[in-house]
C-alpha cells in the first residue's frame, strides 16, 4: 500500500491508554481497539466492582470479555511502522481515562484545566479562555476539575442549587426554597460555607492545640522513658559494684573466718589430747595400785599382811575426772550463729559503710574479731 494511501490520523492507531501506537491490538465488544495490555491492566482494576467498561464511550460488560487480537489492525500497524510513521511522543494533554476531560472538546477530548461551578462544565485550557477574558464570566467560580459536577443540579428543577436548608440539613435550588421549604430556615449555600467553613476553621484550631499539648505530652513520657532508663541501667552498674565488693569481702571474710577456727580447733584438739594423754597415765597408775592393794587384800597371813602394808606408796595428787572442765560440745555452732545472724544485715551495711567511709572498720571486722 503506498505511503499517501496509508497516511491517515495517527490517532486512529493510538492507543487511547497509552497514547501510543497500538501493541498487540485488540477491539472490544463497542468497537474500540486498545493495546492487549493496557486494556487488561485498567480492567484489572475494576475487578473489585465486578464491570468492566470501555475508556472512551464507559459501555459496561459484565462478566469480563475474552479479548482476541485484532490481526488486520496489528497488520496495518506493522505496515505503519515500515513506512516510517510513528506514533507522536505521548501527548499527556489529551484525557486519559482517570482524567477529567474537557465538555467542549470535539472528538478526543484534551485534559480539563479548571471546572466551572456556575456553568457546571469542565474546560480544557483553550476553551477556559473566555472564563479569564470574558468580564461576565470572570464572576463565575472556577475549581480543580471535577466529575462530580452533576452533583450541583436539583434533581426536581434541573436548576443549580445554590441554597442551603438548615431545616432539613440538605442543598437545594432556588425553586425549593419558594416550594417544599417555604417556611424552612434557608440561606445562600455561600452564606452557609462561611459558617461552616468558620466552624472548621476552630475545629482545626482545637485538633492543632490537641496535637500540640499531646505531642508535649508524648515528649514528656519519653523523657520520663529515658530517665527510668538511666535511672534502671544506674541501679544495675551500682547493684553490680555492690555485689561484687560484696562477694570479695565476703570470700575474704570467709578466708578469715575458716583460718580463725582451723586455728582454734587445733588449739583445743591439742588441749583435749593432752589432758587425755594424763587421764590415761592416771589410769594406767591407777590400775597398779589397784592390783598391788587386791594383791595385798588378798594375804591370808596376818603377819604377812601386817608387814607389807607400810611399804604401800601413798596416792599421788591426781586430779579427779570429776573436776575437769569440759567446755560445751557446741563451741563453733556459736560461729556459725553469729555468721547466720549477721549475713545479712552486717555485711551489707559493712559494704555500704567501707564504700562511703574508705578505712573504717565494718561490724563484720568486729564480728570476726570476736569469734
Amino acid at each position: 500500500m503506498a505511503q499517501q494511501e496509508i497516511q491517515l490520523d495517527r490517532e486512529r492507531f493510538c492507543c487511547s491508554i497509552c497514547l501510543d501506537l497500538l501493541k498487540d491490538p485488540v477491539t472490544t465488544g463497542c468497537g474500540h481497539s486498545y493495546c492487549k495490555s493496557c486494556i487488561n491492566t485498567h480492567w484489572d482494576k475494576g475487578e473489585e466492582r465486578g464491570s468492566y467498561s470501555c475508556p472512551q464511550c464507559r459501555q459496561t460488560f459484565t462478566p469480563r470479555p475474552v479479548l482476541g487480537e485484532n490481526t488486520m489492525l496489528a497488520d496495518l500497524v506493522e505496515e505503519l511502522k515500515k513506512t516510517g510513521l510513528q506514533a507522536a511522543p505521548a501527548d499527556h494533554c489529551y484525557a486519559g481515562p482517570e482524567d477529567v476531560a474537557c465538555d467542549v472538546c470535539t472528538g478526543r477530548k484534551l485534559k480539563a484545566l479548571k471546572s466551572c461551578l456556575v456553568c457546571l462544565a469542565s474546560y480544557c485550557e483553550k476553551h477556559l479562555q473566555p472564563h479569564l477574558q470574558s468580564a461576565p464570566l470572570k464572576k463565575h467560580k472556577l475549581v480543580e476539575p471535577s466529575e462530580k459536577l452533576q452533583e450541583n443540579i436539583c434533581s426536581r428543577h434541573d436548576e443549580v442549587m445554590k441554597m442551603f436548608c438548615r431545616t432539613d440539613q440538605q442543598c437545594i435550588c432556588y425553586l425549593c426554597s419558594v416550594e417544599e421549604h417555604k417556611d424552612h430556615d434557608t440561606v445562600s449555600a455561600a452564606a452557609e460555607r462561611t459558617e461552616r467553613q468558620r466552624e472548621l476553621g476552630l475545629r482545626r484550631q482545637t485538633i492543632q492545640q490537641r496535637v500540640q499539648d499531646t505531642e508535649k505530652d508524648v515528649k514528656l513520657l519519653q523523657q520520663e522513658e529515658e530517665a527510668l532508663n538511666g535511672s534502671a541501667d544506674k541501679a544495675v552498674e551500682d547493684s553490680e559494684e555492690i555485689f561484687t565488693e560484696m562477694i570479695r569481702l565476703l570470700e575474704k571474710r570467709s578466708s578469715d573466718v575458716k583460718q580463725q577456727i582451723r586455728s582454734q580447733q587445733e588449739t583445743e584438739v591439742s588441749r583435749v589430747r593432752e589432758l587425755q594423754e594424763r587421764l590415761e597415765q592416771e589410769i594406767t597408775e591407777l590400775k597398779r595400785k589397784d592390783h598391788e592393794l587386791k594383791q595385798l587384800s588378798d594375804t591370808e597371813d596376818h603377819n604377812q599382811f601386817l608387814h607389807n602394808y607400810p611399804s604401800l606408796s601413798p596416792l599421788s595428787g591426781s586430779t579427779h575426772s570429776s573436776s575437769i572442765r569440759i567446755r560445751p560440745l557446741r563451741n563453733f555452732e556459736d560461729v556459725t550463729a553469729a555468721v547466720s545472724q549477721h549475713q545479712d544485715s552486717s555485711v551489707r551495711s559493712c559494704v555500704l559503710q567501707s564504700r562511703s567511709v574508705p578505712g573504717s572498720q565494718c561490724r563484720c571486722s568486729v564480728l570476726l574479731q570476736r569469734l
